[in-house]
């Protein structure tokens, strides 16, 4: 009985220290990669700015080669929207263009609904730099407490930012062609 009552202290000890933990995390997170691509800004930013172009360059497209895709009438420019439903390593949810002054900005609401929801800011900024353009892709957004008791065990800028820097890394080859 007493090696019970001994694991149950240890084991409540153990969540309120992951609970004051998660407590200290910051309330909104951000995710940001930046690469330098030889082109020009304008011959980038289409590639960007329009949601069925994402084909050839996003990491996302190729995770669940079944997903289900829907696009509005408008697929480039600020108001286009696109939706996706995929297994579990895309999840489900919605983008909406917020802004896109041609050729430095994307701004993107960015919704999930699976498997956390979820809403978020995706930016994607274009600067001329000496050897081309410097393109960085960014996602920002609160963090609940659940969010944050979930980043005490995963480290969401490690996790995604991979996948940002392999999307940079195919926008670059793509762009150079």
């Amino acid at each position: 009985m007493k090696m019970f009552a001994i694991f149950f202290a240890v084991f409540f000890v153990a969540v309120g220290a992951v609970l004051v933990f998660a407590a200290t995390k910051p309330d909104v997170f951000e995710v940001r990669r930046t690469i330098v691509v030889n082109a020009a800004p304008d011959k980038i930013f289409p590639y960007i700015n329009d949601f069925k172009r994402w084909m050839v360059w996003s990491p996302y497209e190729n995770k669940d080669p079944a997903m289900q895709r829907t696009y509005s009438s408008t697929t480039s420019g600020k108001g286009a929207t696109y939706a996706w439903n995929g297994d579990k390593n895309v999840g489900s949810g919605s983008m909406e263009i917020m802004d896109a002054p041609s050729p430095s900005r994307v701004t993107i609401k960015l919704d999930f609904t699976k498997p956390f929801e979820a809403h978020n800011i995706a930016d994607f900024r274009l600067e001329p730099a000496n050897d081309g353009t410097q393109v960085s892709w960014s996602m920002s957004g609160p963090t609940p407490f659940f969010g944050k008791i979930l980043h005490v065990f995963i480290d969401m800028d490690k996790m995604v930012g991979r996948d940002f820097e392999a999307g940079l890394a195919n926008l670059k080859a793509v762009a150079e062609k």
